[in-house]
């Protein structure tokens, strides 16, 4: 939507107006879409001409629901902040080749857009890279269907596709920025690319790039303090990421900013994320308030990284890999972060410290605004998911190949590919798949007879085949493609090399892609199960509310898989945790009957859905417990 369109659509609702009010509305239109000018000065932000000192925190539009942005935007204010800062995901806009999607919860310009209203400004980072614990770190999967493109190179092929996608994002937020009209104060070139390597040819390039595309405005890198030598560009604005001493940062900007300012953290981590398998992190309030204090202190601009995570749903979580000698770890669906607001958008302890400081340094007689109260909660009673129907019972037709193919091969992106080929049984062997990417439930004849873990380092297992032929299936699930570390470019998902058994490569497999993109037809999910069948299968259940709140669906006895509500896909659940909960926003729960489904791969005879009016998010079981249950 243009600016025109929006003033014309809000000078007409005004016409239902007296006099008085349509004059006062026409003013608030012209005033909130004025033009202003943002500029770098020796010491400070100027706004206007004025010094201006940023107080951000970062929210990402796709892990809150549509409908809650603007709640978390009034949150932001009562905190203080007075700037939103926000990645732009590449592989939402550009799911597949040319096909741009920027509706729905994809909709940045209307996220912008609400922050304008709000009266807050925004920092916006639409490089293709975003590392942000997210799939790929933003990047599309279909990048990884041709080996030889590089990202985050000069790579003509790379460069092509990433510059057709830029001036896409540019006609939704090119005329946002500032100079515009807009909310938009600055946008950020690369993604602490110091990390990655030092190219200063490639990080030109993608200046010239974005100025092409029509963003304008300011401009500016951001690096880890130690990198910012390695990932500034000369003549952009060094942000520094990580580092809260003011002296140090004022020191670094100046190093390589031709000895001035203005002096801006880009990434300031009061907290952190977390993958399956480990403790929830959390750090005390205390620990940081200080910090900030300090900071505020000195006009130093921050960004809190982050003020509110939310949620990372669907398929979208990322993973870290940092070498041979270290696991994989893939992220939770959760994305609460121990950040100021929670995973629902309710204020923390750490909410109201940070607030107490802020206050300390608002200009002579300002006030903020009052915190909301909380959100309701409601505690759904157990659901019964007695309908159930085998995921080997309704395959889509297969794709066949003498070799395993991988998921970018099979044109496929997220979720879970079946490969399935004959095996002559009568026989013991080790079963051995080479780079399992990266969970696969092994079957035989249609029952799991084993699990293999590419977070474990598990690539094989025995097994002891029935008489004649046999069936062999391997379920494999994508966890998540890395998006952070020198592994970038070997992203692809599934069984990317070859599966033996006995020593003997099998060939001949079909494939099954089962990318669950929606689940919102339910006469799939019907009838029951065998009591001994152990294979994967998909549950339903109804429930039925008088009034949506916000909830919790308890996945603690249930093994591993996904859930959807009402057709939206609330993320993955894993027994092994730390996160036991799947949280269910109010703004997709219906009056009335309401619809659940999850796909489990492990404990298919579970048919209880308990509700919580609380997340568990810090129980963390070995995966030799999570089994014994």
């Amino acid at each position: 939507m243009t600016h025109k369109y929006l003033i014309g659509a809000l000078l007409l609702s005004s016409l239902a107006l007296n006099p008085a009010a349509q004059a006062q509305t026409k003013a608030k239109v012209r005033a909130s879409t004025a033009k202003h000018t943002f500029t770098l000065g020796d010491e400070n932000f100027l706004l206007d001409g004025k010094p201006f000192q940023m107080i951000s925190g970062e929210l990402h539009y796709p892990r809150i629901p549509r409908e809650a942005w603007r709640h978390r935007m009034k949150m932001a204010k009562a905190m203080g902040l007075n700037t939103i800062g926000t990645y732009v995901f590449w592989n939402l806009h550009e799911p597949e080749p040319g096909k741009y999607n920027f509706t729905g919860n994809n909709d940045i310009a209307a996220f912008v857009k609400i922050a304008q209203e709000e009266g807050m400004w925004v920092v916006l980072r639409p490089s293709p890279y975003v590392c942000a614990e997210w799939e790929f770190g933003g990047y599309p999967y279909w990048l990884q269907k041709d080996k030889s493109l590089v990202v985050r190179s000069k790579d003509p092929k790379y460069i092509a596709a990433y510059g057709r996608y830029l001036k896409e994002v540019a006609k939704q937020l090119a005329p946002l920025q500032v100079n515009h009209g807009g909310p938009v104060l600055m946008v950020q070139v690369e993604n602490e690319y110091g990390f990655y390597a030092s190219d200063k040819d490639y990080l030109a390039l993608n200046r010239k790039m974005f100025k092409e595309a029509g963003f304008d405005g300011l401009l500016y890198t951001c690096d880890p303090g130690e990198k910012v030598k390695e990932g500034h560009l000369p003549g952009l604005l060094p942000a520094v990421n990580g580092w809260d001493d003011p002296r140090k940062v004022k020191q670094l900007v100046r190093t390589y900013h031709g000895g001035k300012g203005p002096f801006y953290i880009a990434e300031w981590y009061p907290a952190w994320f977390d993958w399956w398998g480990t403790p929830h992190h959390t750090v005390p309030a205390s620990k940081y308030t200080p910090r900030l204090d300090s900071v505020l202190a000195a006009g130093i601009s921050i960004n809190m990284y982050m003020f509110h995570g939310g949620t990372t749903r669907g398929f979208m979580n990322g993973a870290n890999y940092k070498g041979e000698n270290t696991k994989f770890e893939p992220q939770i669906s959760s994305y609460d972060y121990d950040a100021p607001l929670d995973e629902a958008g309710n204020a923390t302890p750490k909410f109201m410290a940070f607030r107490r400081v802020i206050e300390k340094h608002l200009p002579k007689g300002a006030k903020l605004p009052p915190v909301p109260p909380a959100k309701p909660t409601i505690r759904i009673p157990a659901i019964n998911m007695s309908s159930a129907t085998s995921l080997l019972a309704d395959l889509p037709k297969p794709i066949v190949n003498a070799k395993p193919q991988s998921f970018e091969a099979l044109n496929q992106d997220y979720g879970f590919v079946l490969y399935r080929t004959e095996v002559a049984g009568g026989r013991k062997g080790t079963l051995s798949i080479k780079d399992l990417r990266d969970y696969g439930v092994v079957m035989v004849n249609g029952q799991r007879v084993a699990t293999l873990n590419r977070r474990l380092g598990q690539d094989q297992v025995e097994l002891t085949l029935p008489k004649g032929t046999v069936t062999l299936d391997i379920l494999v699930e994508n966890l998540g493609r890395l998006n952070f570390g020198p592994f970038l470019n070997q992203n692809r998902k599934g069984i990317t090399e070859r599966v033996s058994f006995a020593g003997t490569e099998l060939t001949n497999w079909q494939h099954f892609r089962l990318p669950f993109a929606s689940v919102t037809a339910t006469s799939r999910v019907a009838g029951k199960i065998a009591p001994n069948d152990n294979s994967p299968v998909l549950r339903r259940g109804s429930f039925t509310i008088t009034k949506p709140a916000d909830t919790y669906f308890d996945m603690s006895q249930w093994g591993k898989g996904c859930v959807w509500l009402n057709g939206h896909n609330l993320g993955r659940y894993w027994e092994i945790g730390p996160q036991q909960t799947v949280y269910v926003p109010a703004e997709w729960l219906k009056k009335g009957t309401n619809e659940v489904v999850v796909l489990e791969l492990l404990k298919p005879q579970q048919d209880k859905l308990a509700g919580l009016d609380k997340p568990i998010l810090d129980v963390v079981k070995t995966d030799g417990e999570a089994r014994k249950n």
